[in-house]
């Protein structure tokens, strides 16, 4: 249980539900298959899958929740094509034009037909919760995917006042700096890609990967304008990420360190494996946090809150 990408959201009030409410809202929205004419459902699936029943799993104060999407695959090229061809018989038969408003109706019941037939993928979103520290991390990079798992967190509790984490300084700003002096704060080191973003409207974007960031080909486009919009950091030997500018954490790998600990303390069956990477997992994370705020001068907690 490692997360590979990150969406931090910090709470701006105390988390408004216990261990055993949260447990109690989340089954009354269980995962389920799509019905024959849904496009989608969303529901709560248990974290460790066959090995736990459990829908919130919860170590050492710290809660892991799992949303699963089922959704039908109907390639928009099937519908075009059906479309198509019932337009030109209905052209053909009344000898008249088919207009938008009919062309619309028509391919709404072509999909309502293709539906029941359509392939079905699931995708399942994982969610650490920190009710003492007040934050929650979704692991995903798409934040469409994480306010779904938001949403429906508060569509079952009822409440929900979570915002995302907010830094007093652009992380752009704080990224463009460091490289320029080739040295990071907070125990952070930087590697070796990054992408580079000229700030004019149009301007363009270089990526570099598993090169030297202080060469003087890429101090030549900082000099130019362009800033740092997404950069590879390693925190404190325990992992790395990529840091975008919007403030999202993308290809997070835990090292071997954490892992290497999680096998010696989970013990011999998976449910103990699981449990162990997860409790190492979430306190790397409660220490990273404040560690990678404070790099970026600081949290910026709204005034009232």
């Amino acid at each position: 249980m490692w997360f590979r990408n990150l969406l931090i959201y910090r709470f701006s009030q105390p988390v408004p539900f216990s261990e055993s409410e949260l447990v109690d809202a989340l089954e009354q929205k269980a995962a389920r298959p799509c019905a024959s004419q849904e496009t989608h459902t969303l529901g709560w699936t248990t974290p460790w899958g066959r090995h736990s029943e459990n829908r919130v799993e919860v170590s050492n104060g710290y809660w892991l929740i799992a949303m699963r999407k089922e959704e039908r695959i109907l390639p928009g090229s099937v519908v075009k094509e059906a479309l198509a061809e019932k337009v030109e018989e209905i052209e053909n038969r009344d000898a008249r034009k088919v207009y938008k408003k009919e062309r619309d109706t028509l391919k709404d019941d072509i999909i309502m037909s293709l539906l029941p037939r359509a392939f079905t993928r699931t995708q399942t979103t994982f969610a650490c919760i920190c009710p003492a520290e007040g934050w929650i991390a979704v692991d995903s990079s798409s934040h469409k995917r994480a306010e779904d798992l938001l949403s429906l967190l508060r569509e079952c509790t009822g409440s929900l006042p979570v915002r995302p984490l907010n830094v007093k300084i652009a992380p752009a700003a704080c990224m463009t700096q460091w490289v320029k002096e080739n040295q990071a704060p907070e125990q952070l080191q930087i590697g070796d890609d990054c992408e580079l973003r000229d700030t004019s409207e149009d301007g363009g974007v270089v990526r570099c990967k598993r090169q030297d960031l202080a060469s003087d080909e890429i101090q030549l486009h900082l000099s130019a304008g362009k800033q740092v919009s997404q950069l590879m950091l390693q925190w404190q030997e325990k992992l790395s990420f990529s840091l975008d500018d919007k403030l999202t954490l993308k290809r997070v790998k835990f090292e071997d360190l954490l892992r290497d600990e999680a096998e010696e303390n989970g013990g011999d069956d998976m449910l103990s494996q699981l449990d162990a990477s997860f409790t190492i997992m979430s306190n790397t994370l409660s220490e990273l946090i404040p560690s990678l705020t404070n790099a970026l001068g600081g949290e910026d907690i709204p005034q009232g809150v």
